[in-house]
């Protein structure tokens, strides 16, 4: 078997030694064998060649054998011990490549001959293996996927080169997640020869989000370069579905004549696949309706592209849980993106090898292991697999089993690799090996496997050895090798077959050597008749290289005489028939000739003739499957051709496929019998997937009102619990689970937005205390029972399935955490208990129906903190920190205990252990953050981590003092900082603090904000509006100083993520009464808008905006000085993300959104404290200009809320409440009725459909740049009517593109231990000093000169280009080690320091000449107001300066309290339990939270989050993407919780 097969990724690669040839007897193989210490790793043929490489990756080396092994040198260009990577060019036979650490690496062009030194322009990256990108066409065209880092941030950078590396790699793009070449595959074009060089497509990551569903495909055809007319790089961004862009851009794969694009989203796994064959049209990856067995999605870490044909690419995609896994497989056809189900039940291991292989050389031959027990292993956790194989010989129309004298065989394939390369044939025609066994199913490989050869394709089957072995194929099959395959190193001959198997010989390995075989494998092409041996001995050293030469057993070279033909399928008369619409014949050696071809590197070549059409060449057409008769029915939509149904009614008719297709790649000459057969047919608009713009229903300008009446009397409110689907779901489902508030009913669910609701079987009768969404992927819902028990769904509802938990659920302990990144990675959180004494204890899966292990006892909680968002070398995807006692001895202090392998207790993977006294810990962004109890002073020290190996104390601002009896909240903090409330103010009824801000490293802090309200848990009036970046509202207390009265609060507004504050404008007169007191544009303390915050809110899971509906924010209030009584307040809504506001109604109203803002509802329900009873809502098609009345009931109800996504994107909402029998009830509301088209995206000029481009504005930055650049989104245009004229269909992110800007003061702010003085400038903080040369130039170790301290930085989140640079003021110095590179950048030419020297003098005298000509005698004159205001040079003036930013240094402080506020968590679960119970019924669950059985609650959770007291009876809640805080508390005793 050969290294290049389809997984050579994956398997363990050889090395070999230098040998000196050992005496061989006549006609026997010669042998050259040389021991070696490690292991050897990746080999590598150069093709069409007997120069071999390995890599010994202990000792940190390259190995070369220009003989085919016969004799080793260790290649000593590069210096010893520094070869990291070795990679080989995959359209240049001549080179390869040894990447070491950081950007100096080596190459060769000669097959090893020589190696050069290159400089890559980035250094190695630790977060991919896919680091080079070769050009199909141009050897000499290579891109670097590489990082930089700064300190322990780490970016991927990529660069590029057109000269092979001869001269230094030129940067490509920064903030990548991968870039490769168009023509990345010798058959993709893009149709143009200009592109085909030059078109590049890049992974980019967004420039504020880390998480990859905000990564965009950006194509360049310039390598991103500038251009005369355009400051920014030249790229820009596809329509990958169609007529829209998509976000969330995963991977890219290069297949055949195929570039396919993974997609993915928030909420769910299900990825979007998106397929092009030129790059310029995109389309969707289609796959057939959902089956009964499985309803193929395409799921992360759960799907494989598997070795494709010039046709057709086939997938596999995995459709049971990830510890017994089982796929389907499917081919597409000819374009790539529409994929039809060809294998049921494939056998897949868990790291995605699917038991696939093509017969190589062959059309249309493939052998595949399927589950014959399916439907066992489906639904029992841990059944053994009933493996059975099957191949086809029509691509997978059609399968059919394979035999050995008579009987059934079953081969062992990819998912147990003993070789590497491919598992069964090579390049020899017809030729195939196997291990397996006969019988009803594959057996053990070392018990059951012996070793089959094929003559015919894989057809039919005999037994060539006893017992496994490793084999190979030698000169295009004359030779057959093998060796017994064995655990212990008791292996002393080789075996060889000269006649296609059937007789074989044996050889002894010299010198009595006996090993345990590793790799047998030989040249790529099997031509060759040398072949490379390595195995492994206990002794040392232990590695052992052997080569095997059998070019001396026959002098003759095989003639015609010695040569067949040999037809891939034959009749039983022996003639060729037809496969794929034609025969295939090769011309190969006799199996019974005596000789050898000796024909290095040349291949066989298949001969062809075209068959006439029959049905055996066709298949069922997309959505269609065969039944019962053979014949193909729909099952699903029927693909319409291109504006088919365009402008047609449902009922039109068009002309489409017959429900069969001609089988991609085959090359059958059509008849007119098969044509007519086969002629398309007509069908109805109704049933079309695609046609462009056919209506989806009819116009009836009503609401749709669907009632449901509950059953019962237990009915005192709703436990309800929304699954938002992703974007790149293929599913349009809605789908809500709900039940009594008192749990005392039953579970209802609902696919449809409450228009029906069914209870599955598997939960009916069913005692579940806790519901339990998964809180990353939404389609995953937990139902816990009071024992081990767990009943789950992953696919929305859709099934079902139990696993056993380690422990019962303890009430004091949320138990489950989840993983960002991997939806069947658990940690389950209980207790164990041991001769009646019982403690906390946490185990981990990575599949919840495999198995569980322990990860540590004595355990308080533990968390996935590895995410593939952050970017930090060594933060491990599997990296979990668990809060326990020290060394598991409850006497102990706490601790902090991390790892990476599953706390496995081995001397190689021991857990790492931070603190003592810990008192809990917090994750927010990509901080870890940990209090601990400082003994001797009685207070808490924090300190955090972005890695969870380092941590770093944290502390205060200077000169901002606290007492040693405070609390802290953790708020939602944007990307790559830390937003932190202090409370500074803790008097009974008066609490208040400080909300401080961290820089991106978490090094230095500023104060953003004063005198925020809290309340009595610390919970904080904070809101981020959705969807914005660094908008957000706080309630500040303005009168600090008043000891006795209540607290003054005032509503103030940030638009640059709290540099600076603003009042917000109290709108101008309504129509409402009584009118207003005051109004002011601008916003004033005397005259402002004031809105109730988190702290007054009932209903925590409610928010103020939408993710959706993007600047669009509602909210309860009053204008005046302060903000008035709740039941005084109207309700206020702002369309422009706060700039101006108006009210909307008189009293508070409940709000909800939907179509992205196309939709307002306000209804006034009793959780808003409104009227109890009520029968009318109001809704809005135009952003509140204007509102319609629409009564849902005859009689007046008591509406308890209404609800719909949180996203923002339905039509559909839900009304719950109590009618006026008294019976509970919910009424789904349906707005589609009022449109019946999609809305047009015109991407070359947006405004000219149906969307607008809005930008956010700083009301204090008039040019309109936040951040450093203006952000534009889109938005559905206002109809003049205030009617709808369409409905939503960008899914995705309506942020439309970003523009940067030139750098203004605003995107800089005080440096390290620099604060702002009383005139407006950062100066440095007296009896401190900045950071040294050696310290900055240390923590950028890309950086090769250094400024001295201007007592400025950038704000992290600016972009900004350009314009001011206020960090980089003095003049650069050259860091250590650096000084050659600092020369050479400043170094200057002859022309340089001449106009250098001239242009001054001639500026000066032409200045001279001005002031001869123009004075005025007004010299050395102030005269203030003559040429306007006076401003400070550091822009003084600007009303950023009268909101100053006191720097700060140290890590973040830690959210926790002290004894004053001991067990606050604990009592606002309580205090929680009580709010839900004014709600008068219409509390309930969350959206995506869980809940609890009965008013015990599941205690205190050490680190909650601000939505834990959503409704539900006082539940703690899952932490939630867009929550918006945490809050740490102490606790009163170690008893507390176990």
């Amino acid at each position: 078997m050969r290294a290049w097969g389809a997984l050579q990724a994956t398997a363990l690669l050889a090395s070999a030694l230098w040998g000196t040839p050992l005496a061989a007897a006549k006609d026997r193989p010669d042998f050259h064998t040389k021991d070696f210490e490690n292991r050897p790793e990746r080999i590598d043929y150069f093709s069409d060649s007997d120069v071999v490489l390995f890599q010994d990756a202990e000792d940190g080396n390259v190995y070369l054998s220009s003989d085919a092994g016969a004799k080793w040198q260790r290649v000593d260009d590069v210096p010893e011990g520094k070869a990291v990577l070795l990679k080989m060019h995959e359209f240049d036979s001549k080179r390869a490549y040894i990447l070491t650490e950081g950007s100096k690496h080596y190459r060769t062009a000669d097959r090893g001959k020589s190696w050069e030194k290159f400089d890559s322009g980035a250094d190695l990256s630790v977060f991919r293996g896919d680091i080079l990108s070769f050009h199909a066409e141009d050897p000499d065209r290579i891109i670097f996927n590489g990082m930089r880092c700064q300190g322990r941030f780490c970016r991927e950078v990529a660069t590029y080169t057109t000269d092979g590396f001869k001269s230094k790699g030129k940067a490509l793009r920064d903030d990548t997640d991968g870039c490769w070449w168009a023509k990345g595959s010798d058959l993709f074009t893009t149709g143009e020869d200009d592109l085909d060089k030059d078109r590049v497509l890049c992974i980019v990551r967004d420039m504020v989000s880390p998480f990859k569903q905000d990564q965009r495909l950006k194509i360049s055809d310039n390598f991103f370069k500038g251009t005369e007319e355009a400051k920014n790089i030249q790229e820009f961004e596809p329509n990958l579905d169609t007529d829209k862009t998509v976000q969330g851009i995963v991977s890219i794969a290069i297949v055949k004549k195929w570039i396919l694009v993974a997609t993915t989203s928030m909420n769910t796994d299900e990825m979007a696949l998106f397929v092009t064959d030129d790059t310029k049209r995109w389309s969707r990856a289609a796959f057939p309706a959902a089956h009964d067995s499985h309803d193929h999605r395409i799921s992360q870490n759960a799907y494989t592209v598997l070795e494709s044909t010039n046709y057709s690419i086939q997938v596999d995609v995995r459709t049971s849980n990830r510890g017994n896994p089982m796929g389907v497989l499917y081919s597409s056809n000819s374009k790539g993106n529409h994929f039809t189900e060809n294998s049921e039940h494939t056998n897949r291991n868990k790291h995605g090898h699917v038991d696939f292989e093509k017969i190589a050389g062959i059309q249309g031959i493939y052998l595949v292991n399927k589950v014959k027990n399916w439907e066992e292993v489906g639904k029992k956790a841990g059944a053994d697999k009933e493996v059975v194989t099957e191949i086809t010989f029509d691509d997978g129309r059609t399968f059919e089993k394979i035999t050995a004298d008579g009987k059934r065989i079953h081969l062992h394939s990819v998912t147990e690799l003993s070789n590497i390369g491919r598992v069964y044939s090579s390049a020899a025609p017809g030729l195939a090996m196997g291990i397996g066994n006969t019988g009803d199913e594959l057996k053990d490989y070392w018990k059951k496997g012996n070793l089959y050869v094929s003559n015919d394709a894989g057809k039919t089957w005999a037994k060539a050895l006893d017992g496994p072995h490793k084999y190979e194929f030698g000169d295009q099959g004359s030779i057959l090798v093998a060796i017994k395959d064995s655990k212990e190193d008791d292996i002393s001959e080789i075996s060889y077959s000269l006649d296609h198997g059937q007789k074989w010989k044996t050889e002894s390995l010299p010198d009595g050597l006996k090993i345990s075989p590793y790799i047998l494998t030989t040249t790529q092409d099997s031509t060759s008749l040398k072949f490379l041996l390595i195995g492994k001995t206990k002794k040392s050293p232990q590695w052992h290289v052997i080569s095997i030469d059998f070019d001396g057993l026959h002098e003759a070279t095989c003639k015609e005489d010695d040569m067949e033909v040999w037809s891939a399928r034959v009749d039983k008369d022996g003639k060729p028939t037809c496969l794929m619409g034609h025969t295939q014949s090769f011309h190969r050696r006799k199996k019974d000739a005596k000789c050898f071809l000796k024909q290095e590197f040349k291949h066989a070549i298949a001969e062809t003739k075209n068959c006439d059409c029959t049905e055996q060449d066709y298949e069922c057409d997309f959505n269609f499957e065969r039944d019962d008769d053979g014949k193909c029915v729909r099952k699903g939509k029927v693909l319409a051709p291109d504006g088919a149904c365009k402008d047609k009614k449902p009922d039109d008719t068009f002309k489409g496929t017959s429900g069969y297709r001609k089988i991609p790649g085959n090359t059958c000459t059509d008849t007119d019998k098969m044509k007519e057969k086969y002629k398309d047919v007509e069908w109805k608009c109704k049933d079309a997937l695609g046609g462009n713009g056919r209506p989806t229903h009819e116009i009836t300008d009503k609401v749709e009102e669907t009632k449901v009446v509950m059953e019962g009397k237990n009915w005192d409110g709703f436990e309800k619990h929304y699954l938002e689907r992703g974007d790149s779901s293929t599913g349009t489902d809605e789908t809500v689970i709900m039940r009594p508030l008192n749990k005392a009913g039953p579970i209802l669910i609902s696919t449809n937005h409450g228009k029906k609701w069914t209870t599955p079987d598997e939960l009916k009768d069913k005692e579940i205390t806790s519901i339990i969404p998964h809180q990353y992927f939404k389609d995953a819902v937990f139902f816990l029972t009071s024992g081990k028990k767990v009943i789950v769904t992953m696919d929305r509802c859709r099934t079902f399935k139990e696993f056993e938990a380690p422990s019962k659920p303890d009430p004091a302990v949320f138990p489950l955490a989840f993983h960002p990144d991997q939806k069947e990675w658990l940690i389950w959180m209980g207790k164990k208990c041991d001769d009646g004494e019982c403690y906390g204890a946490a185990w981990g899966t990575e599949d919840p129906f495999d198995y569980w292990r322990t990860l540590g006892e004595q355990v308080r909680r533990c968390e996935f903190i590895g995410s593939t968002a952050y970017k930090f070398e060594g933060r491990k995807e599997n990296r979990i920190v668990c809060l326990k006692h020290k060394d598991g001895d409850k006497g102990k202090p706490l601790v902090l205990a991390t790892s990476d392998a599953w706390f496995k207790k081995t001397e190689k993977e021991k857990e790492k252990v931070y603190g003592e006294n810990v008192k809990d810990f917090a994750t927010m962004a990509e901080f870890i953050v940990v209090a601990a109890e400082d003994t001797k002073k009685k207070t808490l020290q924090a300190s955090a981590s972005l890695d969870g190996d380092n941590y770093a104390d944290a502390r205060f601002p200077y000169g901002f003092e606290v007492t040693h009896q405070h609390a802290y909240t953790v708020l939602d903090s944007s990307t790559h900082a830390v937003n932190l409330f202090v409370a500074t103010n803790m008097e009974e009824g008066r609490q208040y603090g400080t909300i401080i801000k961290s820089n991106s490293n978490g090094t230095s802090y500023v104060v953003s904000v004063r005198n925020v309200n809290c309340d009595e848990f610390y919970y904080v009036d904070f809101e981020k509006m959705l969807g914005l970046e660094g908008v957000a509202v706080v309630n500040v207390v303005a009168n600090p100083d008043d000891k006795k009265g209540s607290k003054k609060l005032q509503t103030q507004i940030t638009h640059n993520d709290g540099a600076q504050w603003a009042y917000l404008p109290a709108p101008v007169g309504d129509n409402l009464e009584p009118k207003l007191p005051c109004h002011d544009k601008q916003g004033t303390k005397d005259c402002a808008l004031h809105i109730h915050g988190y702290t007054e809110r009932r209903d925590h899971g409610k928010t103020h905006s939408s993710q959706g509906a993007v600047g669009i924010m509602f909210g309860w209030g009053n204008t005046g000085d302060s903000l008035g009584p709740l039941k005084e307040a109207d309700t206020y809504m702002t369309t422009d993300a706060g700039i101006s506001w108006k009210r909307v109604m008189k009293g508070t109203w409940t709000w909800a959104i939907g179509d992205q803002g196309g939709i307002l509802i306000l209804a006034q329900t009793t959780a808003a404290g409104a009227r109890k009873k009520s029968n009318k809502l109001l809704y809005s098609f135009d952003r509140g200009n204007s509102w319609k009345e629409h009564e849902f009931s005859a009689e007046e109800v008591e509406l308890w809320d209404i609800t719909t996504v949180r996203s923002g994107g339905s039509h559909s909402f839900l009304l719950w409440g109590k009618d006026e029998d008294g019976k509970a009830f919910t009424m789904k509301l349906n707005f589609k009725g009022f449109a019946n088209v999609d809305c047009k995206f015109n991407e070359k000029n947006p405004e000219d459909g149906d969307y607008e481009l809005w930008s956010p504005m700083h009301p204090m930055q008039k040019d309109g740049c936040l951040f450093g650049h203006k952000s534009k989104y889109l938005r559905k245009k206002i109809s003049k009517d205030g009617g709808v004229q369409c409905w939503n269909t960008l899914k995705m992110s309506p942020l439309y593109g970003k523009e940067d800007c030139e750098c203004q003061r605003e995107d800089f702010e005080c440096d390290y231990n620099f604060e702002m003085d009383p005139f407006g400038q950062c100066s440095l903080v007296k009896g401190l000093q900045p950071k040294t040369k050696e310290e900055w130039c240390s923590e950028h170790p890309d950086a090769i000169e250094y400024f001295e301290p201007s007592g400025y930085r950038r704000i992290p989140l600016t972009t900004c280009q350009g314009g001011k640079t206020m960090d980089q003021q003095s003049e650069p110095v050259a860091c250590p080690q650096k000084e050659e590179e600092y020369e050479k950048k400043h170094r200057r030419s002859g022309w340089s320091i001449f106009f250098a020297v001239t242009i001054p003098i001639a500026v000066a005298a032409a200045a001279g000449w001005y002031v001869y000509r123009n004075w005025n005698g007004k010299f050395g004159q102030i005269r203030l107001g003559e040429n306007g205001t006076s401003t400070h040079v550091f822009d003084s003036g600007q009303p950023w300066v009268k909101y100053p930013i006191i720097a700060i240094s140290g890590i973040v402080a830690v959210a926790v309290a002290v004894p004053v506020v001991a067990g606050a968590v604990w009592r606002a679960v309580r205090a929680g339990a009580e709010r839900v119970g004014l709600l008068g019924g219409a509390g309930g669950g969350g959206r995506g939270r869980w809940s609890r059985l009965g008013g015990g609650g599941w205690g205190s959770r050490r680190f909650t989050t601000r939505d834990s007291f959503a409704r539900g009876s006082g539940g703690y809640d899952i932490v939630d993407d867009d929550d918006e805080g945490e809050l740490l508390g102490d606790e009163e005793s170690d008893d507390e919780q176990v």
